[in-house]
This record gives structure tokens, sequence and C-alpha cells, in this order.
């Protein structure tokens, strides 16, 4: 696999990691609601997380990314109504968006998509998918720490062990390795 393609995939798991432990971390209410009411609730974002890849990355290389079937307003309405429900819609997203990655070949990278009709060559269409993820993901971190506080369960170097974490790291020897291989392979314990 090209290593381009494959760091892609190493990073788009890993906030799709992050999204996930926040929200089995949610109880269904927290998952619903939201702080005000023109803030978007986790479920809401999921929704519009899932709705957006599916858009995107359903027959990527060949048609404009925002599908006519899309109901982008529709995704931040309140239509997700339990915790099973957000979890079905966040992992169909990323079905979606990996069975598209993982096809992508070296010659595609510079292949021309459209996304509303915006010429985008693969690479900035899939930087551009990259960066929108990590908006609303972080997002989603932010709404978890604040309904969980005390109980919130760091998803990175907990506060204050950044001087232990650093000095694993360095007593490891300089390695080739991608910074989320460390995250993923502790979530396949």
């Amino acid at each position: 696999m090209n290593p381009i393609i494959e760091s892609y995939i190493k990073q788009f798991k890993y906030y799709e990691l992050l999204g996930k432990k926040t929200i089995d971390a949610l109880s269904d209410q927290q998952l619903l609601s939201k702080t005000e009411s023109e803030s978007n609730s986790v479920a809401n974002l999921v929704n519009h997380i899932s709705g957006n890849m599916l858009s995107r990355w359903t027959d990527f290389m060949h048609t404009d990314g925002e599908k006519k079937w899309r109901n982008r307003d529709r995704e931040f309405e309140e239509v997700l109504e339990s915790k099973n429900q957000t979890i079905e819609a966040w992992d169909k997203g990323w079905v979606c968006l990996f069975a598209t990655l993982n096809e992508l070949t070296d010659a595609d990278l510079s292949k021309r998509v459209y996304i509303r009709s915006k010429e985008h060559t693969v690479l900035e269409a899939v930087n551009r998918q990259l960066a929108h993820y990590a908006y609303h993901i972080g997002q989603i971190v932010f709404i978890g720490k604040t309904k969980l506080n005390e109980d919130w369960k760091s998803l990175s170097i907990p506060k204050g062990n950044s001087r232990n974490y650093n000095a694993a790291q360095n007593a490891a020897g300089k390695r080739k390795e991608h910074f989320t291989d460390q995250f993923l392979k502790d979530e396949k314990k």
C-alpha cells in the first residue's frame, strides 16, 4: 500500500477511536443532550459526520461528493434517539470511508474528484475530510469531557503525565513508528 494512503488510514483510525471511546463513555442522555439551544449534541455531530462520510466516500472517484440524496440540514436534527442508533450511524460512516480508502491506488492520488462541483485532487479531498472529521471529533471529545468531568478518562497523555510519557518514549529508543501506532495497538489489547 502507498505510504501516503497508509498514513491517512492510520490517522482516520485514530480519530475514529477517539470518537468511539467518547461515545462509549457517555450515557444515552449525555449523547442526546445539548449544552445550549444552538449547540449540537454528540448524537447530532455523529449523525452529521456519518452523513458526510456516506456522501463523500460513496462512489468517491466517479460522482460529486455532495450527493443529491444527502440532507445535510437534517443531520443536525434530533434524529438519533439512543446510544445504539448513535453507534450504528458512527460505524456505518467509517465502514464506507475505510472501504474507499482501502481501494485507492498510487495512480488515484493525483486524479480529480469533485465536492459541490469544486475540483480537488484525491489528496486534497482526503485532506479536506481528515480536517473536517478531526474538527468535529474534537467537539465530541470536548463535550464528553465536560459531561463526564472528573469521571473522564484521558484519551491521550493524561494531565501531569507528560514527563513520564516522554521518558518512556525516549527510553524505547529511536524507531520508525507512526504516532498513532501505540494508541491503536493499545486498543487491540
